[in-house]
């Protein structure tokens, strides 16, 4: 090997010998409790139905290029304005995947002498996305520590613009940050709030219109990511802020600008998830009343570890990986699909089982699963 592949072997080893080494597999248990398939879209086969009245020929397999070029459409600017109306933003703006847009939005919009304060446990695209930055002042807080957060505000806000960085619902640990509270100190102290509400969407408010809408703080927030690819079961993201805001980025962040747009029938797909969410008749109901009846099996069961969330992301902090992939084994041979989640995709100490519920899980399952944990 060369000196190049010799360091990657190294590296790689490393993994194997601290027992988190990532591999690809299909999985092929029938219990789905790991995707991020919140509403059943995918399973269900509900968005591929929608979609088929278009599916003659209608829509493209390729764009052709980036949107300021050859790869614009109508197609497209209906979705941003369809996206700003049901999220009560004045603009929205396509981007090719939530990583996408975090790291755009968040590379291009800072300059040198902004200070940008971000949660510790911030999606990796909203970290990569703070490191590409210009600015020299980058920060983060504890998490949803609302008093760590107004003390880093004293400290800075003399110094120039500041940039709070939060997701409303976070993915890992499944729990939401207290938006309100933040809103109230961004306001105090002159700061501009971001949340990335990827694992909101679909899920949080009458309509999944995220937990921003749903609070009625939409005007006090600066931008918002929407992400396709959780619940709405499509591909893609959207910022949704103000008209500025967008035709800035449309200017200047580069993972808008130099990428090939997304395809015709990816548009159509979130269309069409949008258009699931607006009927009257959606609900969001059952997956709630799911997660009720987990959050009670937990406390019914008296096992510690559980970090208290009301979204469909439930964990159980085991703390070490090889104890976490024994439970996940457990489970997996019962039928259901779980995952542990290892050390450095998590802080050392904090690996865990990550379940996620959907709208076509069942009670019983649920039930199940506890039983399972038991032993």
């Amino acid at each position: 090997m060369n000196r190049v592949e010799q360091y990657l072997a190294g590296k790689l080893q490393e993994r194997v010998q601290a027992g988190n080494l990532r591999k690809l597999n299909i999985q092929a248990a029938p219990i789905d409790l790991f995707s991020n398939d919140y509403l059943g879209l995918v399973t269900t086969g509900t968005l591929a139905d929608l979609m088929k009245p278009a599916q003659n020929g209608l829509h493209t397999t390729g764009s052709t290029g980036s949107r300021l070029l050859s790869g614009n459409s109508e197609q497209a600017e209906i979705l941003e304005k369809t996206i700003a109306a049901f999220h009560k933003a004045e603009a929205a703006l396509l981007f090719n995947s939530g990583y996408d847009a975090n790291m755009g939005l968040l590379a291009s919009i800072t300059g040198r002498h902004t200070t940008i304060l971000s949660d510790e446990l911030c999606h990796a695209s909203l970290i990569d996305g703070i490191r590409l930055s210009a600015s020299s002042r980058k920060y983060k807080f504890t998490h949803n520590d609302l008093s760590d957060l107004e003390e880093k505000l004293k400290k800075y806000t003399s110094e120039g613009p500041i940039i709070v960085v939060t997701e409303s619902i976070f993915s890992m640990d499944g729990d939401s940050a207290p938006l309100a509270n933040m809103v109230s100190l961004c306001e105090t102290y002159d700061a501009q709030l971001i949340v990335d509400e990827a694992h909101a969407t679909g899920v949080i408010g009458n309509h999944g219109e995220g937990l921003v809408c749903s609070l009625g703080l939409q005007d006090k927030v600066f931008a918002r990511v929407h992400t396709f690819g959780k619940a709405l079961g499509c591909h893609g993201a959207a910022v949704a802020g103000n008209n500025v805001l967008k035709e800035y980025l449309i200017n200047f962040a580069r993972p808008f600008i130099y990428t090939t747009a997304l395809p015709g029938h990816s548009i159509h797909a979130a269309y069409c998830a949008y258009q699931y969410l607006s009927q009257h008749t959606f609900s969001n109901r059952p997956l709630h009343e799911l997660i009720s009846h987990f959050r009670s099996r937990i406390n019914e069961s008296g096992r510690h570890g559980w970090i208290d969330s009301s979204s469909p992301i439930q964990a159980l902090v085991v703390g070490d990986n090889d104890r976490s992939k024994l439970l996940a084994s457990k489970l997996q041979k019962a039928g259901m699909q779980v995952k542990p989640i290892l050390h450095p995709t998590v802080p050392s100490g904090m690996e865990r089982l990550r379940i996620c519920l959907h709208t076509f899980n069942t009670k019983d399952q649920v039930d199940s699963l506890f039983e399972i944990l038991k032993v």
